[in-house]
């Protein structure tokens, strides 16, 4: 389940401050079900137990920062105790999950009615091209190897790949048991030359997947890093309205698509919006890449007073709607996408949202 969630959004893609990946359990464990939840809280854990689930899969890292003690005196000890106790795994998908194609600020930029989307802060995992060569009639089996590992990526594509047929040249030594030929013989096989591209994040994976799938005992393959960017990977999104609004309209669909009751405003609340920058979580960081890239409004939480009022001299409205309404989405949209991957890929593994988390906030 971990390694279909790296090939969904590999980890190297998470800031290097993150925590990501498997936080507590045995990766060898079996799981068949997963609960999908923003915060790894006691009621997810204990929903999780009901449930049947062998796994929580989280938005937000359970273990941040380095522990200098494990007691139950604390809400982190307690679910951690409580996890193993009960064998429960808890993953996360942060930053990783912030950046990827698909992940949450696609979505989040989706559910505010932006098209033409594109990060709004570039930067991902290097691609590097592995060529392998593969003896005829075995080429299926090494490619869905690689596909199913995370190769073969390339925009909405998946299962990319180019093929061309030669022949391959070797002599086996008398410390060799080989697949084809003769010890001490030169051998001509024909063979098939297989191109990919993996992400740098997974390329250790995808290498050993490739090797274990191979029929040869020493695989012959190349890794060429390559200058590609993958376009859709980056911090926070950019795009547009159908139509321009006015900000207070705007402010008026962010709380209906994100079901929140409040929201913290910076701007002319007449002035036009039609071009949108987006950031769930806390992303007033990004405010003058928005305003450099001639945002209308940045949607975004955790917005801070010196932060706004930078926004205001830089002309670029701010809609703050909370860490957590901006984010809370991910649940649904996660479990949705697992679930279709797993399937895709004959794993009988269930995905469930967890319902009813709440904002620690309370408006009064």
């Amino acid at each position: 389940m971990v390694g279909l969630l790296n090939a969904l959004y590999s980890p190297a893609l998470a800031e290097g401050w993150d925590n990501v990946g498997l936080q507590v359990g045995d990766p060898r464990a079996q799981v068949s079900k997963v609960l999908v939840c923003l915060d790894p809280s006691e009621v997810a854990l204990q929903t999780a137990v009901d449930q049947g689930a062998q796994a929580l899969l989280c938005h937000h890292p359970l273990i941040f920062k380095p522990l200098h003690n494990l007691t139950p005196g604390d809400e982190t000890g307690r679910i951690l105790f409580a996890a193993v106790q009960q064998e429960i795994a808890i993953i996360a998908a942060h930053t990783n999950l912030d950046r990827a194609a698909n992940g949450l600020n696609d979505w989040l930029a989706a559910a505010l009615g932006l098209s033409e989307c594109r990060p709004l802060l570039g930067g991902d995992d290097p691609l590097i091209k592995l060529i392998v060569y593969v003896p005829a009639g075995y080429e299926g089996q090494v490619a869905e190897a690689l596909f199913k590992a995370g190769a073969g990526q390339i925009g909405n594509y998946d299962s990319c790949s180019f093929r061309s047929e030669g022949i391959g040249t070797f002599r086996a030594n008398d410390s060799c048991s080989p697949f084809v030929g003769r010890v001490g013989e030169r051998s001509s096989v024909r063979e098939l030359r297989l191109e990919t591209v993996v992400p740098q994040g997974l390329l250790n994976r995808v290498v050993e997947r490739m090797v274990r799938a191979h029929p040869y005992e020493e695989v012959a393959y190349d890794l060429v890093p390559l200058a590609n960017r993958r376009k859709e990977i980056g911090l926070g999104r950019i795009g547009r309205l159908a139509q321009a609004v006015t900000l207070a309209d705007f402010a008026t669909t962010v709380k209906e698509s994100l079901h929140t009751e409040t929201l913290r405003v910076v701007g002319n609340r007449q002035g036009s919006v039609s071009k949108v920058a987006v950031c769930g979580g806390s992303g007033a960081s990004l405010l003058k890449e928005a305003a450099r890239q001639g945002a209308d409004v940045l949607v975004t939480g955790d917005v801070k007073y010196h932060e706004a009022r930078n926004a205001a001299s830089l002309g670029l409205a701010l809609i703050d709607a909370g860490h957590f309404a901006t984010e809370r989405l991910m649940a649904s949209h996660l479990a949705e996408t697992m679930g279709q991957a797993a399937a895709a890929r004959g794993l009988n593994i269930e995905f469930l949202e967890l319902k009813g988390e709440e904002d620690p906030f309370e408006t009064i």
